[in-house]
């Protein structure tokens, strides 16, 4: 059972170590230190340290970790020693793009099954997976044990989906959609917003400076600041 004391970012940078382990092990490296591990991840060696200690020793003083060695523990702990089952609920375009890209590229997980309750879609094929009806997931949640989801409906409808695959048994949910999720205690739920993403990156685009003068020049002509309308969800 997964220790609930460990944050989620501490999960997140073990992925992110194990992702620069399968570089350095293609690139024949056999041994790391936690500050050469800090220079290819750009967390600080004693975070790095830190994020090992909580479960277990797996470096030598003086010598660092073995890059084969560290990725199998790695493997393990992330539960990525075995092929997990999943299933995407919503087959549009994210959810068709997201299949066909684990299903190629991702060999720690299988698509189970897809899901949508458009009757356009259902039938169609993504790649060897047949979009299923969505009445027909909690059965196959059950049947398959399956406890990962991909949530990729719209927000109006991506808490009626979170509340049917977890009353089914799904423990760990993966959300594409514009929306907070409410669930039990024991759903872990991941949020991934595009479009939020996308726009805290145009950030960059512009010099700070230069959009701090802009600003100061709207207030003391008094003028608004450029809206544009709020898109419907």
């Amino acid at each position: 059972m997964p220790d609930r004391n460990i944050s989620k970012s501490v999960i997140k940078r073990l992925t992110v170590y194990l992702r620069i382990l399968d570089q350095l092990i293609r690139r024949d490296v056999e041994m790391i230190s936690s500050k050469e591990l800090s220079n290819e991840t750009g967390f600080t060696a004693e975070q790095i340290r830190k994020d090992l200690a909580y479960f277990g020793a797996f470096g030598t003083r003086g010598a660092g970790y073995n890059t084969v060695f560290l990725r199998e523990k790695l493997m393990k702990i992330i539960g990525l020693d075995r092929k997990t089952d999943i299933i995407v609920v919503g087959a549009g375009n994210l959810g068709t793009a997201l299949t066909r890209y684990n299903s190629i590229k991702n060999p720690y997980v299988s698509i189970a099954a897809v899901f949508d309750k458009d009757p356009r879609l259902v039938g169609n094929r993504i790649f060897d997976v047949e979009v299923l009806p969505i009445d027909q997931a909690p059965g196959l949640i059950k049947e398959k044990g399956i406890k990962v989801c991909l949530i990729t409906v719209p927000a109006q409808e991506a808490q009626e989906v979170a509340d049917m695959v977890a009353d089914s048994g799904v423990k760990a949910i993966l959300n594409f959609a514009p929306v907070k999720l409410t669930v039990p205690e024991d759903v872990h739920v991941h949020n991934a917003d595009l479009t939020i993403e996308l726009q805290s990156l145009i950030y960059y685009t512009s010099a700070e400076e230069e959009r701090k003068i802009r600003l100061q020049q709207e207030m003391k002509d008094g003028k608004p600041a450029k809206t544009f309308p709020i898109e419907d969800e």
